[in-house]
């Protein structure tokens, strides 16, 4: 599982807030991974990500445009 393959999930579905989780479901990859890829395009600041208004520590992320 790679970088862009998530990156590409996100920029197909952009103006949608999705969960590690979620991402990982709909790649069918596992949630660690994900969160791993997802931390790295977050530092390149290739993603937006937003903390959630619903639950503490978990976050959103959506591709940036």
């Amino acid at each position: 599982m790679g970088q862009q393959e998530v990156f590409d999930f996100l920029k197909k579905n952009q103006g949608i807030w999705w969960t590690s989780k979620k991402i990982a479901g709909e790649l069918g990859a596992s949630v660690g991974s994900v969160t791993t890829t997802l931390t790295k395009l977050r530092t390149r600041k290739e993603i937006q990500f937003k903390m959630s208004e619903e639950r503490t520590n978990m976050y959103l992320y959506k591709f940036y445009k």
